[in-house]
């Protein structure tokens, strides 16, 4: 091909802008320019109107849409890409969609505002991330977080949604700044 086709990778992943750069664009323009198969041209973030993060995305220019489609899909995804992440372009005038992602997504919404003024004075938000990654162990990690108006969101991928929130479900139980907390699925 000889005009760059304009390619879009959104990456259903709540991570921040230094995240997705480190996690994802910089080892995609890296495979891409050694591959000889295009470049990335930008990427963004998606927030929803309360500024929590919908998504983040990867503008990417291929010269090879034959090579480089399956490239993209299959690196993002061995980086972390979660499940509900897609690439898409333009060919002939259709609009063209590739699904791509294995990781599974869990967020947990830590309520801001409705516990006893004493846990939110005697916790301590990095312990309980420390623990919680230590619990999920190689099921998953942390990757991203948001603090709202009313809540504090931190978002988990690994392979099993099931099998991190087993991990973290008694830490969840017990720990005071965890009452009336939300666990959701995000990928």
């Amino acid at each position: 091909m000889a005009e760059p086709i304009a390619a879009y990778a959104q990456l259903n992943a709540r991570i921040m802008p230094a995240d997705r750069g480190e996690r994802f664009e910089d080892p995609l323009g890296e495979a891409l320019e050694e591959q000889g198969l295009g470049e990335v041209s930008g990427g963004g973030t998606m927030q929803e109107a309360d500024g929590e993060t919908e998504y983040c995305g990867i503008d990417v220019d291929l010269v090879d849409l034959e090579r480089g489609v399956p490239l993209v899909c299959e690196l993002l995804t061995r980086c972390g890409a979660p499940k509900g992440s897609k690439l898409t372009y333009e060919l002939d005038g259709e609009q063209v969609e590739v699904p791509f992602g294995a990781a599974e997504g869990l967020a947990i919404y830590l309520n801001g505002t409705d516990l006893p003024d004493e846990v939110y004075a005697t916790s301590d938000i990095n312990v309980i991330c420390d623990e919680m990654d230590a619990l999920l162990g190689d099921a998953g990690e942390i990757q991203g977080y948001w603090q709202g108006p009313r809540e504090t969101a931190l978002y988990m991928y690994g392979r099993s949604y099931d099998e991190m929130a087993a991990h973290l479900a008694k830490l969840l139980e017990v720990t005071p700044l965890c009452q009336r907390a939300r666990v959701v699925r995000i990928a």
